[in-house]
């Protein structure tokens, strides 16, 4: 007989929202993490959307650690010495159906595997689990040093780089094409700064995402998250970019952290964390086999992460796919069977749900962002020249526009109106 039902690798958001809805069934789990504590070695963004574990557990934000509830949306195009900033607010945003929250995920993450152990569950961290554990050919649980701990069905949920998930043949070793690196400092400011410099309330938010300079050229951008008293601003490149170029990511974040638009919103404060994370960026096409008999891939390790440009979505997919792979294993416990003709039952929910659904639908998105070169150093520039033309005054306005089209058409109608189309077609 196993030791548990299911043992979950990895407490991340996917892992311990499995546990928890598992154990909440009435399932026998164990949750390994490798960290000292679950979010100790994921330092991902900071921003939650909340729709997918609203629906778990209703009114998590009046408990959960929370930074702040994000109302305002800002997404700039920066040149050496300019910056173009669209800014969108709306009450809309607090509507908890469609909230989305900045979370410091060392704080977050030991709230979910808190409920995942109230439900039920075990969690031991820290512990690595090396290798899955096999009899024959069959997965029968896993090995975590001297220890051999057993189960009906593993759960891997440790991250895009999942070394376990090789091992099963069911991943192949990353390419640098679809990875990204995401390097982040986290500022400590009062809180009365923060609310002032960014014109928000006590508990209101800002996300703000950056395209040109910040990357130096490269496929990539920055962000920025208004926490409580903190700041998260960073950049994320795409390994490929970084491999080919003489540029280092943080001499890039340096300058990024130093320029115009950034300084004086940080001014005067204290460096608290600084950390650098892989980032799944391949979207439906790095996707590797979800299930085999006894074993489901959840989160990133499973690849579901995608880069729109004007979000990222990453931890609500997470959370969604931890569920459905409960469901699954619900299933499977309920008719012992956890081969892989019942365990592809959650590739179906999948399939059903918004998960592959957006994944299908942006499907071009990864490609649009990666191979546009232009996005990251050419229409950054003829925007801020268009812009500037039109806004700078010193003498006759006359013929403004005359002089300001050519700007724009620069990158030439044709290549325009590709890369238009090309855009359309992936977001």
């Amino acid at each position: 007989m196993a030791d548990y039902d299911a043992i979950v690798v990895g407490a991340g958001l996917s892992g311990s929202t499995a546990a928890y809805c598992m154990a909440k069934a009435g399932l026998s789990v164990l949750v390994i993490e490798r960290g000292e504590a679950s979010g100790s070695k994921n330092v991902t963004g900071g921003r939650l959307y909340g729709h997918s574990l609203e629906k778990i557990i209703p009114g998590f934000a009046d408990s959960a650690p929370v930074e702040r509830k994000v109302v305002k949306e800002r997404i700039s195009m920066m040149t050496e010495d300019s910056c173009f900033t669209v800014d969108f607010s709306s009450e809309r945003f607090k509507d908890p159906s469609c909230a989305s929250y900045t979370v410091m995920r060392a704080n977050f993450d030991p709230w979910l595997a808190a409920r995942a152990e109230e439900a039920g569950c075990d969690v031991v961290c820290p512990a690595v689990a090396d290798d899955l554990l096999r009899d024959g050919d069959k997965v029968i649980g896993v090995r975590a040093g001297e220890d051999e701990l057993t189960s009906e069905v593993v759960i891997l949920a440790d991250g895009v780089n999942s070394l376990l998930a090789q091992k099963a043949g069911m991943k192949e070793e990353l390419s640098p094409h679809q990875v990204a690196v995401g390097c982040k400092e986290i500022v400590e400011l009062p809180k009365g700064a923060i609310n002032e410099r960014f014109g928000l309330n006590d508990g209101e938010g800002m996300a703000q995402l950056f395209a040109g300079t910040p990357s130096g050229g490269l496929v990539g951008g920055g962000f920025l998250y208004t926490n409580k008293d903190t700041v998260s601003v960073g950049l994320v490149m795409t390994v490929a970019g970084l491999k080919t170029s003489a540029a280092r990511l943080p001499d890039l974040l340096e300058a990024f952290r130093e320029s115009a638009p950034i300084k004086p919103l940080l001014s005067g404060g204290k460096l608290v964390e600084y950390a650098a994370h892989l980032v799944p960026e391949g979207g439906l096409y790095m996707i590797p086999t979800l299930t085999r008999d006894n074993v489901l891939l959840v989160g990133d390790a499973a690849g579901f992460c995608l880069n729109l440009a004007y979000t990222v979505r990453g931890m609500d997919y997470a959370i969604a796919s931890g569920q459905l792979a409960a469901e699954t294993v619900i299933e499977a416990k309920e008719k012992g069977d956890f081969s892989n003709t019942v365990l592809s039952g959650y590739v179906s929910r999948l399939e059903n749900s918004y998960v592959l659904k957006d994944m299908k639908t942006h499907k071009r998105a990864p490609g649009l962002i990666e191979h546009t070169k232009r996005l990251y150093k050419e229409y950054p520039e003829l925007a801020a020249n268009a812009l500037a033309d039109v806004f700078r005054v010193s003498g006759p306005s006359r013929l403004i526009i005359r002089k300001t089209l050519p700007k724009i058409f620069k990158a030439g109608p044709f290549g325009l109106l590709m890369d238009g189309l090309k855009g359309s077609r992936a977001l």
